[in-house]
């Protein structure tokens, strides 16, 4: 009933007459408004919507952009709650777009970063889509730190849905970021990441590259994570499955974002690798001299 009764003082407010010559948009905002919430209350979700999307139509109206666009964010909850996900991220995406052409781009990011947060579940390629966009926006506005935590977001979900080519270009961008802002432990982190992805892909010259271009990082080389991704490239590079497994398993890597630390347990060195073989006694006996790493090296295949 009061929904009904705020939709008649809506229409109301859009007649004209002798008196009145223009219509008035905000106050059948208003009232649309107040129709939306009392329909939610109600748990109407369908009716909140469309309340929601007339609110929107007369803000518009009334070149209130700002308040249009929150109302089709609303519009979009409406259909998260009725389990219409496809929908709900349609009209937040809308609203986004509104959002930035009333210059408000954070206001817009944000929206898109709630949007990716919904849509994970459900499809993790369309809350990538979300994630990047939403950097893009904070990107134009110089505001890397917020830009970087997105593309991260974007990172981990791509090496999850295993492509692994756009993951380490995303790394890249994020590792740059973070670069620019001096936030060099998190560089250093994304190094990391980056060997895991790239020795993944079969490509150990771009994992060693990544290593290699980090040194120009202050505090990078001599530090944890450099001595640990040497030791990995190393054991990856003389296919010693033993120093990879243990590298991999090592706690700096375990604890991980979850994604990077999948990539880590599951690396195996190509070829299948080699473990390293224990010493035997020698066959002369407790006393016999052993024989030197050279000497297997000298007759390692033969005399030919």
């Amino acid at each position: 009933k009061r929904s009904e009764h705020f939709s008649c003082m809506s229409f109301c407010s859009l007649k004209t007459s002798m008196t009145k010559w223009k219509p008035d948009f905000d106050s059948a905002a208003s009232e649309y408004a107040k129709a939306a919430v009392c329909f939610k209350n109600a748990k109407q979700f369908e009716q909140a919507k469309d309340a929601y999307l007339k609110e929107a139509e007369y803000h518009t109206e009334n070149k209130a952009l700002f308040h249009a666009a929150k109302a089709i964010e609303q519009a979009g909850m409406m259909m998260k709650d009725l389990k219409k996900m496809p929908e709900a991220i349609q009209y937040i995406e809308k609203a986004s777009m509104i959002y930035v052409e009333n210059g408000t781009p954070d206001t817009a990011a944000m929206a898109l970063d709630r949007a990716g947060k919904l849509i994970e579940p459900v499809s993790l390629e369309k809350a990538v889509d979300l994630y990047q966009q939403a950097a893009g926006v904070f990107e134009n506005e110089d505001r890397l730190r917020q830009s970087a935590e997105l593309l991260g977001k974007a990172s981990r979900l791509l090496v999850r849905l295993r492509r692994l080519d756009e993951a380490a270009t995303a790394l890249q961008k994020e590792k740059n970021m973070y670069k620019d802002i001096e936030n060099y432990p998190t560089c250093f982190k994304k190094t990391t990441a980056q060997v895991l992805v790239h020795l993944h892909r079969n490509d150990f010259v771009a994992a060693d590259k990544c290593v290699r271009e980090s040194y120009s990082l202050p505090g990078y080389s001599g530090s944890e994570d450099c001595v640990a991704m040497e030791t990995l490239l190393q054991g990856y590079d003389e296919q010693d499955e033993d120093q990879v497994h243990r590298v991999c398993n090592s706690a700096l890597l375990k604890y991980m974002d979850n994604d990077y630390a999948k990539l880590a347990i599951s690396l195996k060195v190509p070829g299948g690798g080699v473990k390293k073989k224990t010493a035997k006694p020698p066959h002369g006996g407790a006393g016999a001299p052993a024989a030197s790493a050279e000497d297997d090296d000298d007759y390692e295949g033969g005399l030919c």
